[in-house]
């Protein structure tokens, strides 16, 4: 079923959108909370959370792309219950997934905010869309679905230690622009 016929489904309230998302994208949203998540039970409950949240946001949302609404609501969902059982009160440690890339952001603000902004979120897609479709996808696989640098090589038929320089160099770059675009780095 087409993305669009889905949205409407949604629009009219009709629970077999939630069936067709599962048909659709089941496996998509299950890679994307294994990336977060370890254990089985997490990444279950984790896609019932999805569904949950996207049959409460949409309507009123509606996504001009399917695919990366649904994957970005996954990614939001996964890190939740990542950061729920790492918490430090349960004796674990907090995971931040793109701590290497929030790291270089220095300048008093809360990460987790600054990560979340809208302004952070507009500058980084300018960002990634003035690079080469190679860099582009590996720096997506890395920080969008918290893909292994071996694991990206992989997929890419490439050298693991070629991916980890790549990624060094797309975040430095992206250091730069964004200190250029007044975030202190």
């Amino acid at each position: 079923m087409k993305d669009e016929k889905i949205i409407e489904l949604f629009f009219s309230r009709d629970g077999r959108a939630l069936e067709e998302i599962d048909k659709k994208y089941g496996d998509l949203i299950y890679y994307i909370a294994s990336n977060f998540l370890a254990l089985r039970e997490d990444r279950e409950e984790c896609v019932n959370d999805v569904y949950l949240a996207l049959w409460n946001a949409i309507p009123p949302t509606e996504p001009k792309s399917l695919s990366a609404f649904i994957s970005e609501t996954t990614r939001h969902q996964a890190m939740k219950k990542s950061r729920a059982n790492n918490a430090w009160k349960r004796g674990g440690q907090v995971k931040i997934v793109n701590e290497e890339l929030l790291s270089m952001l220095d300048d008093g603000t809360d990460l987790s905010e600054l990560y979340e902004s809208r302004r952070a979120g507009e500058l980084i897609s300018k960002f990634l869309r003035s690079l080469g479709e190679g860099d582009r996808r590996i720096f997506i696989m890395r920080y969008f679905f918290d893909m292994s640098p071996s694991d990206i090589a992989k997929q890419m038929h490439s050298g693991e230690s070629r991916i980890k320089m790549k990624l060094f160099r797309t975040r430095k770059k992206l250091a730069e622009y964004l200190k250029k675009e007044g975030i202190m780095v």
